[in-house]
C-alpha cells in the first residue's frame, strides 16, 4: 500500500507559531485570547486543506499545561471557531457559503442599526475620524497597499459598531465580526472590491456627517449585502 507524502502532511496537525504566555495568571483566558488571534490570522479560506490543531504542541508553545488549552478550545468550539472530531482531533472551522451569507445578513442588520444611532448621538469630531481612515488611499496606490487597506476596512466596520454606543449591540457583533474578518480578508482583493469599498465607505461617511439617518442606515445595509451577493456569485472556494 502506497502513501502520498503530501496528503500525509495535509492530514497532520498544523504547527502554529504562538508565543509563550509570560503571565501565569488566568491561563484559560489568556490561552483563549492567544489561540483565537492565531486562528483568525490563519487565512483559513486560503488553505487548500483542513487545519488540525495539536493540543499538546499548543500547550508547549504557550508554556502552560494542556488543561487551559483544552478549556480554551472548548470555548472556541462553542463560538464556532473550531470543531472536534472523535478519534481525529480538533479542526479550525471553515464556514459554508450559506453560513457566510447568513452571517453577513445578520451583520448588515446590526451595522445599519449602529449607523442610525451614530446619526442621532455621535459627535461631529468622532464622525470626522472615520474620514481620516481613508486619507492614505487617496493617491491612487490602493493596489500596492491592499493588505493595509484590508485592515483599515475591517477597522472601519468595527468602529461603526462601537460608535453606535450600544453595549449590547457591540457584544452581539463581537464574535460574528471575528468570523467575518476572515472572509473579508479573503474577498477584499477580488473583483475590484477594494476600490468600490472605498467609494461605499465615503458615501456612508457623507451620510453620517449630514445626519441623514435613513440614507446612512440604507447605505450601510446595502454595502454589507453587496458582500453577501459577491460571496453567492464568486466564492466557489466555499462550496
Amino acid at each position: 500500500m502506497s502513501f502520498d507524502p503530501q496528503l500525509r502532511r495535509q492530514q497532520g496537525a498544523s504547527k502554529l507559531a504562538v508565543a509563550p504566555l509570560e503571565d501565569t495568571s488566568t491561563f484559560k483566558n489568556r490561552a483563549y485570547s492567544a489561540l483565537k488571534e492565531v486562528i483568525v490570522s490563519l487565512n483559513i479560506y486560503d488553505q487548500p486543506h483542513e487545519v488540525r490543531l495539536d493540543e499538546r504542541q499548543l500547550a508547549q508553545s504557550l508554556g502552560v499545561s494542556r488543561t487551559p488549552v483544552r478549556e480554551a478550545m472548548a470555548q472556541l468550539e462553542r463560538e464556532g471557531f473550531v470543531h472536534s472530531v472523535p478519534r481525529r482531533g480538533i479542526y479550525v472551522v471553515r464556514k459554508t457559503k450559506a453560513e457566510v451569507i447568513e452571517m453577513i445578513q445578520v451583520w448588515a442588520a446590526l451595522e445599519s442599526l449602529a449607523a442610525r444611532l451614530i446619526t442621532q448621538h455621535c459627535s461631529d469630531e468622532a464622525i470626522a475620524r472615520l474620514r481620516q481612515m481613508f486619507t492614505t488611499f487617496e493617491d491612487g496606490t490602493l493596489h500596492a497597499k491592499l493588505d493595509e487597506y484590508s485592515e483599515i476596512n475591517i477597522q472601519f466596520h468595527q468602529t461603526i459598531i462601537a460608535m453606535g454606543g450600544n453595549g449590547m449591540l457591540v457584544n452581539l457583533a463581537e464574535n460574528l465580526f471575528t468570523h467575518m474578518r476572515m472572509i473579508r480578508r479573503k474577498t477584499i482583493g477580488e473583483e475590484n472590491r477594494a476600490a468600490r469599498s472605498i467609494q461605499d465607505h465615503l458615501a456612508i461617511i457623507q451620510a453620517l456627517e449630514a445626519r441623514d439617518t435613513e440614507r446612512a442606515e440604507h447605505l450601510v445595509k446595502m454595502h454589507a449585502l453587496g458582500l453577501a451577493d459577491h460571496i453567492a456569485r464568486h466564492a466557489t472556494y466555499l462550496d
